[in-house]
Order: C-alpha cells, then sequence, then structure tokens
C-alpha cells in the first residue's frame, strides 16, 4: 500500500530508539523527511542519516522552552505535516506509592505528558494556517489497565490519551487529525534492555529479568511483546492521509492482553 509520504515532512520527538526510532525508519522507507528532536542521537539514528531524508535536531524537550525552540528549527525548513509525539520514559516505583515524591510526580509528568503539549502547542497553528496536518500521540495500554509499579507513568499517559481525544474535537473542522496508539509490552530497551523494566524489577526481586518479561506477556492472546516496528506501521498509517477520516481514535495494539472490547 502506497501511503503518499514521499513529498511528506514529519516531526518525531525521542527518535533516537525504541518506537521512536522505528517510526522514523519506516517514515523514511515511506519516502518522508524525518525531523528528529532529542538530546543525543544513537548510531542507529545516524546510520538512518544516511539513507534517507533525516533532519536531527539537538534539543532539550524537558525544558520549558524546548519544545518550541524544536518546533521554530523544524518550521525553518519548510512546513511539517505529520507530528509523532513519542518522547517518554517509565520508571518502576518498587517501593510503591508512597517512595513517589513531587519531584518524580514533575519529572514524570513533564516528560510524558507536558513535552507533547508544549510541542502540540507550538506546532498547531501552522498545521491549522494550512488547513491540514496529523497527529500521533504515543500512549500506552497503562492509560486503562493502570499499574501501582508505574503509577505515575500511568498517570501521564491517561492525561494523554484525553488530551489527544479533546484535541480531535476542536481542531478536526481545522484540517488537523489527532489520533493515539496504545501499546502494551514491546521489545524495546525501554522492557528489555539493560536497566530497562525486566532487568530493573528483577533484580529488587531476586528473579531473573527473562521471568519478569515472560510475566509481562502471559495474559496476552499472542504470547509475546509487540515488535516496535509493529507499533510503527500503525502510527504511520494513521499519519498517512490513508486514514483521512479516522480521528479522535485511540488504537490498542497490546496481543490481546486487554480483555474488554
Amino acid at each position: 500500500m502506497d501511503l503518499a509520504l514521499a513529498d511528506k515532512r514529519a516531526l518525531v520527538t525521542g527518535a533516537s530508539r525504541g518506537i521512536g526510532l522505528a517510526v522514523a525508519r519506516c517514515l523514511v522507507a515511506e519516502g518522508a523527511t524525518v525531523v528528529s528532536g532529542s538530546r543525543a542521537n544513537s548510531p542507529e539514528l545516524e546510520a538512518l542519516s544516511d539513507v534517507g531524508n533525516v533532519v536531527q535536531i539537538a534539543v532539550d524537550l524537558l525544558t520549558e522552552s524546548g519544545p518550541s525552540d524544536l518546533v521554530e528549527a523544524a518550521t525553518n525548513d519548510g512546513p511539517i505535516d505529520i507530528l509523532v509525539n513519542n518522547a517518554g520514559a517509565v520508571t518502576p516505583r518498587l517501593e510503591g506509592f508512597l517512595s513517589v515524591t513531587d519531584d518524580d510526580w514533575w519529572r514524570t509528568l513533564n516528560l510524558t505528558f507536558m513535552v507533547a503539549v508544549r510541542t502540540t502547542r507550538a506546532l498547531l497553528p501552522h498545521m491549522v494556517e494550512r488547513n491540514s496536518g496529523s497527529i500521533v500521540n504515543n500512549v500506552s495500554i497503562n492509560a486503562s489497565l493502570p499499574d501501582p509499579l508505574v503509577i505515575d507513568y500511568s498517570a501521564g499517559k491517561a492525561a494523554l490519551r484525553n488530551f489527544s481525544k479533546a484535541l480531535s474535537k476542536e481542531f478536526g473542522p481545522q484540517g488537523v487529525r489527532v489520533n493515539s496508539v496504545s501499546a502494551g509490552p514491546v521489545a524495546t530497551g525501554l522492557w528489555l534492555g539493560e536497566g530497562g523494566v525486566a532487568e530493573t524489577v528483577a533484580a529488587a526481586q531476586g528473579g531473573a529479568p527473562d521471568q519478569i518479561a515472560n510475566q509481562a506477556v502471559r495474559d496476552t492472546a499472542t504470547g509475546r511483546f509487540t515488535r516496535p516496528e509493529e507499533i510503527a506501521d500503525l502510527i504511520v498509517f494513521l499519519a498517512s492521509d490513508r486514514a483521512a477520516n479516522i480521528t479522535g481514535v485511540d488504537y490498542v495494539i497490546d496481543g490481546g492482553l486487554t480483555q474488554s472490547q
């Protein structure tokens, strides 16, 4: 299927690794130009720059001005057609809710939610002016399946999903679509890498990372982690004009972990 992205420019936050990198690769494969915004690049993103149109902008998105600085730099070279708000991270709260400080909450909500809010707020006027644009927010099944192990992350993702729906209602009449994708456990460094969730929880509980990983997908129908490329395919489809009348929807991709219809 041709997604007709050859003349499109996409801004992807957190594109240096994980799902963001997979999204960047998928967009490049479809012929789009990718503008990446993150504090540091990665060898994988550098390699992608050698085969496709990738513009790398170094920015600290956790600062209040970081997202608007990124948008200003990204739009200097032309309009942005697609925004993928992907930046985020999770810290397992092994000692429970009472151990989570205000600083912990603010850092998580800033990265998980406010970075997307600020980036969207900076870019939306450009999209509205052109009466065209697509925004896809990377949410999580934790938005609807709260987990005390990631209580602050779950709350931030729930806010992001709600934000996505509200935006779709306001800006749909102005030509801008907003959707979100809620993934279950994904085979990225965030879950399976050094210092990832599986390793961190295993170290605290005295088990093995493989055991923790297996438990995470034990209740899925497919019995495995979702691959980042599978998330990317869904995000890029939603971003394309092939999904031109889809807006305000949160798509779950979790191998059947979620039991509700």
